[in-house]
């Protein structure tokens, strides 16, 4: 691992690169410690610690919420944007016909998507300027009770609308000109920005048996993610000889890699959006059912139960929009590729459907237990490290790594050198 760190430095353009994504990284970590104007951090702390959901996006944002800096949205109205336009794909024949375009098409549904992290982030700032400035009591909302002026809402507006465009900005740049990956990378510093404060908290519980099963239960969850992560079905697929001129092209074997975990940490982003919106939309409208609703969704055993069945749900549902078997079998028929055993057409879709649902249950039902294990153990342990720290951030850092690591790797293999993978 140090052999291959210091071969990377040893190469002048991925120095560079590497180089370039450090110092991007680190303004990125500075502007999640500048607040905004006109708000006492101390106070927001305060909230942020109080609400579920509020610690979600103050995890991504890698503390930022926390002292209302300009970096408080984080990288998620991009992530919404981005899953939203996944979706739309599927349904949008325009948006289908620009992403089998190439580079041309992938360009202007870029471009959309910027528009529209633009506009999620303007609805997030409304929501969390409402939220921070609801007075605590009634209907049980929680806030800082002062009402800013009217120039002070737009200044607080657009500067955490201008963050978000600076964050999409530097993620693109480090996707550009950096290694690569650039929102995942911002995810994950974001994340191991926490990691710190996470095992002070745990060593600090007293118990010793208590940090000894904390640091089992992170070893055994790192372990259980890349196991699963790199895991995959490979079906064989065989071309067919192929005589142009005097030429014979095809003839040769590759294989189709069905990943386990294919929809990666999207699923739970999809389950806590759909159980903590009752009680988000509670705190801004101060309706008795609702936020009834809100409470009863956003912990105990209800919340643990429908966790687990919503992961599962949307792990099926997401692969089904990115994966199409009709396209990758019409590929393979035009390749002159085939599955050996499976007839060409409607049964090799059917047979790629097959393979794909019993590939997805195994990552489904470990997601599902990513999620809710932790909120589990917490209520046994009453550690606030496994519920804050839990199985997502160590998915997504994890994944992340893994991914950076392969990228790295591949560009050493490509300069004679050993990688990170023996």
């Amino acid at each position: 691992m140090i052999e291959a760190i210091v071969n990377a430095f040893r190469v002048p353009d991925l120095r560079k690169k590497l180089i370039f994504t450090l110092v991007i990284i680190a303004l990125y970590r500075v502007g999640a410690h500048v607040p905004v104007p006109g708000v006492n951090p101390d106070q927001v702390k305060q909230i942020v610690s109080q609400g579920a959901a509020l610690g979600l996006l103050n995890l991504f944002a890698g503390g930022a919420l926390e002292s209302f800096a300009v970096f408080s949205l984080g990288i998620m109205p991009y992530i919404t944007a981005s899953i939203i336009m996944q979706l739309l794909q599927a349904v949008v024949p325009k948006l289908e016909q620009w992403a089998k375009e190439g580079e041309t098409g992938q360009r202007k549904i870029t471009q959309i998507t910027r528009y529209l992290t633009l506009g999620i982030g303007l609805l997030e700032s409304i929501g969390l300027l409402t939220v921070f400035q609801s007075s605590g009591g009634a209907g049980g909302r929680v806030g800082l009770g002062i009402q800013f002026d009217l120039l002070t809402q737009i200044v607080i507006i657009i500067s955490l609308l201008a963050g978000t465009a600076l964050i999409m900005w530097m993620g693109e740049l480090i996707t550009q000109r950096g290694i690569g990956n650039g929102m995942s990378l911002l995810i994950f510093a974001s994340i191991v920005s926490r990691f710190p404060r996470a095992m002070v908290s745990a060593f600090s519980v007293g118990n010793p048996l208590l940090v000894v099963l904390v640091l089992v239960i992170l070893v055994v969850v790192v372990a259980a993610v890349i196991y699963i992560e790199r895991g995959q079905r490979r079906v064989p697929v065989q071309y067919a000889k192929r005589v142009v001129g005097r030429r014979v092209y095809g003839g040769t074997g590759t294989y189709i890699p069905f990943k386990v975990n294919s929809a990666n940490v999207i699923p739970i982003i999809f389950a806590s959006s759909v159980l903590f919106l009752p009680s988000t939309l509670a705190g801004l409208t101060n309706v008795g059912w609702l936020k009834a609703t809100g409470n009863a969704l956003a912990g105990g055993w209800l919340h643990i139960v429908l966790t687990a069945v919503l992961v599962v749900f949307f792990t099926y549902f997401y692969t089904a929009l990115v994966f199409n078997p009709i396209d990758l079998a019409d590929n393979l028929r035009k390749n002159g590729g085939f599955i050996p055993g499976v007839r060409p057409g409607k049964n090799t879709v059917q047979y790629m459907e097959n393979v794909l649902n019993r590939v997805t249950l195994p990552g489904a039902l470990f997601l599902a237990a990513i999620a809710v294990l932790p909120t589990i153990l917490f209520s046994f342990t009453k550690v606030t490290v496994l519920q804050t720290f839990g199985g997502t951030s160590i998915l997504i850092m994890v994944g992340v790594a893994l991914e950076t690591m392969t990228q790295l790797e591949s560009q050493l293999k490509m300069r004679h050198y050993d990688g990170f993978f023996k």
